[in-house]
C-alpha cells in the first residue's frame, strides 16, 4: 500500500504542532508535556521508517526515487520545495532513532531543571528535519535558524556558571555560522537568480567565466557556516566544552548538529561541484579532504588529552565529524562510492554510540571516588568549579539491581562502536573505508591523501580505546560503588546499544540501502531531474507517479531511473 503523499512533511509539522501545543501548558504540567513529547518522537519514528521505504528500500535493486512536495503548489525552481530521497531519509531516520531515548532520558528529572524544555526539544527536531528535507538555500537557513534558536535554550538549559559559559561561546560562533550563511545566500542569488539546490546544479556548468569567482567565493562563506557547524578543524574549538557542559540528553541530541553541517556539505558539494560541475568540479575538494584529516588527528589528541567523558565525548564527535568530512573531499576528486558507502554507515552507527556514551556520563560519575580525582584535575585545569554547576536533578523512579554491570557493558559496546573494532558496527563502516581507500591508493600512483586518510583512521581508533578504556577503569571497574540508576535512565542507553546491535545484525540490507545511497549522490541526475520537471498539483490532486510509467498529475512527485 502506497503511503499518503502528504507524510513527506509530517517530520515537519509533527515537532512542530507538538512544541506549539506544549507553550500552551505551564510548567506545572511537565509530565504531560513529557508524555505528548515522546509520543511526537514515536510518530517521528515511524513517519522516517515509513519514509526509508518510500525511496526505495534496500529489496528493489537500482532504484532511486526521489519524491518532491511542492508547499503552496507553485511550480520548481519558484516555489518552496520539499525533497526527499535516500540520503534525506537516511538522516531523518538517525534523528529519530537517536531523539526518542534522549527525550525518555529527560524524564528521569532533567527536563525539569529549566523552563520549556521539551516544546525546545520539538523545535529543535523541526529544524533538523527541515534542514534535511529542503530543496532549496532559503528555507535552509529558515531551518538552520529554527535548530539554532532552539539548541540555544536547550544548552543553556540548568543554568550554572560552567554551562552559561560555554553556552555564550557556542551562541557567538553560530551567530558567526548564521551570518556567513546569509552572505553566502544573497551572493548565490545575485549571481545565478535562483536558490533551488537542483536549479543551481544545471546552472552552475553554463555560469560565464566573470561569474565564477563570484560563485567561488559565495561557496567559501556558504561552507564556512556549515564548517562551523560540522565542527572542522580549525572551527571546532568550541565544541568539546559546549557539548561537555551541556545536560546529558542534550549532549546526546547535539551529536546530531554536527551531522546536520556534514549533510550539507555532502549534498551541496556533490551536487554543485561534482564531476558535471564543469570548470567547478571538485571546488573545495582539497579543503575538505585536508580540513577533515586535521580534524580527526585535533580530535583523537583531545580525546588522549580530556579527563572527563563528557569532554572526550566531544572530542569523539569531532573525530567521527571529521571522518566523514575528509572521505566527502576524496569522493569528490576521485568519484569514490564505496569509501562515501563505509562513511555513512559508520556515521550512523558512531553517532548512536556518542549519544549512548553522553547518556552514559552522569550515571558513571555517581560512582563518588572513582572519579572524584579525575574531575578534580579536570576542573582544575579548566579553570571550573565542579561543585557549582552540580545540578544533578532529583532522580524519579526506581533504580535497577546490578546498575555496574549494566552501565560496564553499555559502556564496552560504545567503546567497541566508536573505536571501530569488531564485532559491532563500527568495524565495518571502517572496514569499508579502509578497504576501499587502500584498494584505491594501491591501485593509482601518488596517492598520499588516501594513504594519509589509512594512518590517521587507525591512528584516531586506537587513541580512543586507550582513552576510553582507561577512563572506564578507574570509573567503573576501580570503583565498587553501586550508583543508583533509575529505570527512565538505563532504558534510553539500551535502545540506543540495542539499535547499535540491530544494525550490526542487519548489516547486509543496512549496507545495501547505504550504498545505493552513495551511488545516487555521486550520480545525482535523477535528484536534479526529480527536481525540475516535477508539474504543480493542478485542480485535482491525484496521488504521485513515477515518471517512467504514465505522466503524474500530482503536487508531489516521484523519480526513478
Amino acid at each position: 500500500m502506497t503511503p499518503p503523499p502528504h507524510i513527506i512533511v509530517l517530520p515537519i509539522l509533527i515537532p512542530l504542532i507538538a512544541g506549539a501545543i506544549m507553550l500552551m501548558y505551564d510548567e506545572r504540567q511537565r509530565r504531560l508535556k513529557l508524555g505528548l513529547g515522546i509520543l511526537a518522537c514515536v510518530l517521528q519514528l515511524g513517519v522516517a521508517i515509513t519514509l526509508i521505504l518510500r525511496t526505495g528500500g534496500s529489496s528493489e535493486l537500482g532504484r532511486n526515487i526521489v519524491t518532491l512536495y511542492l508547499l503552496g503548489d507553485w511550480p520548481s525552481p519558484f516555489g518552496i520545495v520539499l525533497v526527499l530521497d535516500r540520503l534525506s531519509a537516511l538522516m531523518l531516520l538517525l534523528t529519530s532513532v537517536v531523539a526518542l531515548p534522549a527525550l525518555i532520558y529527560a524524564g528521569a528529572g532533567w527536563h525539569r531543571n529549566g523552563q520549556h524544555f521539551n516544546a525546545l526539544f520539538q523545535f529543535l527536531l523541526m529544524g533538523i528535519n527541515g534542514s534535511f528535507l529542503t530543496g532549496d538555500l532559503f528555507n535552509l537557513f529558515v531551518f538552520f535558524e529554527v535548530m539554532l534558536a532552539a539548541s540555544y535554550g536547550l544548552l543553556l538549559h540548568g543554568s550554572g556558571r560552567v554551562r552559561v559559559g560555554a553556552g555564550l561561546h557556542y551562541i557567538a560562533v553560530n551567530l558567526l555560522a548564521a551570518m556567513l550563511f546569509l552572505l553566502g545566500v544573497a551572493l548565490i542569488y545575485g549571481t545565478t537568480g535562483t536558490l533551488n539546490m537542483a536549479d543551481l546544479a544545471t546552472r552552475i556548468p553554463q555560469l560565464a567565466p566573470a561569474d565564477r569567482p563570484m560563485i567561488h567565493a559565495a561557496a567559501a562563506l556558504l561552507s564556512g557556516a556549515f564548517l562551523i557547524k560540522a565542527a572542522m578543524w580549525p572551527l571546532c574549538f568550541w565544541l568539546p566544552n559546549a557539548y561537555g557542559a551541556a545536560a546529558p540528553p542534550v549532549g546526546a541530541v547535539f551529536s546530531l548538529l554536527t551531522k546536520v553541517g556534514a549533510y550539507v556539505i555532502i549534498r551541496l558539494g556533490l551536487l554543485l561541484f561534482g564531476p558535471a560541475a564543469g570548470e567547478s568540479a571538485g571546488f573545495g575538494a582539497q579543503v575538505l579532504a585536508v580540513g577533515g584529516m586535521a580534524t580527526m588527528a585535533y580530535g583523537s589528541i583531545g580525546v588522549l588529552a580530556a579527563q572527563d567523558l563528557g569532554r572526550m565525548t566531544g572530542n569523539l564527535v569531532l573525530v567521527s565529524s571529521g571522518t566523514l568530512l575528509a572521505v566527502v573531499g576524496l569522493a569528490m576528486v576521485y568519484d569514490d562510492a564505496p569509501m562515501l558507502t563505509g562513511a555513512l554507515y559508520y556515521m550512523f552507527a558512531s553517532t548512536l554510540g556518542l549519544a549512548a556514551l553522553f547518556l552514559l556520563a552522569e550515571p558513571i560519575g555517581r560512582k563518588e571516588e572513582g572519579i572524584a580525582g579525575l574531575l578534580a584535575v579536570t576542573a582544575e585545569i579548566y579553570g571550573l568549579d565542579p561543585e557549582e554547576d552540580d545540578d544533578e536533578p532529583r532522580q524519579e523512579g526506581t533504580a535497577i539491581p546490578g546498575a555496574t554491570a549494566l552501565l560496564g557493558m553499555a559502556f564496552l559496546a560504545c567503546v567497541l562502536v566508536v573505536a571501530g573494532l569488531p564485532p559491532l558496527a563500527g568495524f565495518l563502516g571502517k572496514f569499508g573505508m579502509l578497504s576501499s581507500a587502500v584498494q584505491r591508493a594501491w591501485s593509482l600512483p601518488g596517492m598520499w591523501g588516501h594513504w594519509a586518510f589509512v594512518v590517521l583512521l587507525i591512528l584516531s581508533g586506537f587513541c580512543t580505546l586507550i582513552a576510553l578504556m582507561r577512563w572506564g577503569i578507574q570509573g567503573l571497574w576501580a570503583n565498587s560503588d553501586e550508583p543508583p540508576l533509575p529505570v527512565m535512565e538505563a532504558l534510553p542507553i539500551l535502545m540506543l546499544v540495542g539499535t547499535v546491535g540491530l544494525l550490526t545484525v542487519q548489516a547486509e540490507p543496512a549496507l545495501r540501502y547505504i550504498d545505493r545511497t552513495a551511488e545516487a549522490l555521486t550520480e545525482n541526475a535523477v535528484y536534479i531531474g526529480g527536481v525540475m520537471t516535477a508539474p504543480p498539483v493542478g485542480p485535482e490532486p491525484l496521488a504521485p507517479e513515477p515518471l517512467d510509467t504514465e505522466p503524474p498529475d500530482p503536487g508531489p512527485a516521484e523519480v526513478q531511473p
